[in-house]
């Protein structure tokens, strides 16, 4: 099996700055792979009323303070923002980093964000991911110093745009976010470089499955894409002290324990529950691990992560 690769993803919400940064600075200085944060503009879990952070201006940030890590959002929500400024804004954070950005997309999912900033959230889903369909290949030429100009009728109407400078990289990655079997996996199939979803093992298995049918019917080789599995991971001797960890991070994101007792998304235990974990996804092929991180952000398994579990699962 190939290298266990690892990202974090710092939750945006019930922090401060100085906190997350350190944070940020501590992934890139342990050797993560990639650095993440959240594109939501209204906290995700528990109540509305916290402080969050704006997901590409704190990108912009970490590009400027790091100095090895990948950075992206996970994933930025293409209602937000037309899809030729969000490019313009990842390829400013590519200059920014020397080369490290990556661009997260999916069709967004939270209502009451939208409805607060008055930002429309289409007539349903299904809008929602035919507007991805449409903004992810504009996206994926203007990446690739391309020009777009809009078909009639679409949700969007670009005019030639061109986006200078190009990109520090050669090939900017797409990273797609969303497990939809229609839509979100054919767009993965047709333009993602990486592809995260969550899901028990069969589960991804099912969507895996899927994904494949849909690159054939593409014409894509689906070795291309990179799986990637997100999980909100937490690291002590003991089960019961990783335990209370995380509901002191919850407590401080106003989050009910209900939450996370029905979210199968929480990895908690020891290092070798965690490995365990781990390497029964990396057999079915999801080896890249982006793992949330809670305010306040817990070093401790961001260590024992890098330094215990993955040399684990590396050995099998």
């Amino acid at each position: 099996m190939s290298e266990t690769r690892l990202g974090i993803n710092l939750w945006s919400q019930a922090s401060d700055w100085p906190s997350f940064l350190e944070a940020g600075l501590a992934a890139d200085r342990l050797g993560y792979d990639h650095l993440w944060t959240w594109d939501h503009l209204l906290p995700i879990f528990g109540e509305l009323d916290q402080p969050v952070h704006e997901g590409y201006t704190a990108l912009a940030a970490l590009a400027q303070a790091t100095e090895r890590i990948r950075l992206g959002l996970f994933v930025g929500a293409n209602t937000f923002r037309n899809p030729g400024l969000a490019v313009k804004s990842v390829v400013t954070i590519d200059h920014i980093s020397g080369g490290r950005a990556m661009f997260g997309l999916g069709g967004a999912w939270f209502e009451a964000e939208h409805t607060a900033f008055g930002i429309d959230f289409g007539s349903g889903f299904g809008q929602r991911l035919d507007w991805l369909a449409e903004a992810v290949p504009a996206a994926r030429t203007l990446l690739d110093g391309g020009t777009v100009t809009s078909e009639p009728d679409g949700r969007y109407s670009f005019d030639g745009l061109t986006i200078l400078p190009r990109p520090v990289q050669d090939h900017l990655p797409i990273v797609i976010g969303g497990s939809g079997e229609k839509k979100t996996l054919r767009i993965v199939a047709q333009y993602a470089d990486m592809w995260n979803a969550f899901g028990t093992t069969d589960g991804l298995v099912a969507k895996d499955a899927i994904l494949r049918a849909h690159c054939e019917a593409v014409g894509r080789d689906e070795a291309e894409i990179e799986r990637s599995v997100g999980c909100k991971v937490t690291i002590r001797s003991t089960e019961a002290a990783a335990r209370a960890v995380v509901d002191a991070a919850l407590d401080n994101n106003r989050t009910p324990r209900s939450q996370a007792d029905t979210d199968h998304t929480f990895w908690t235990g020891t290092a070798e529950q965690i490995a365990g974990t781990m390497l029964a996804y990396k057999r079915i092929g999801f080896g890249t691990f982006i793992v949330e991180l809670p305010a306040p952000y817990d070093h401790e398994t961001m260590e024992t992560l890098v330094r215990v579990v993955k040399p684990m699962v590396d050995a099998g």
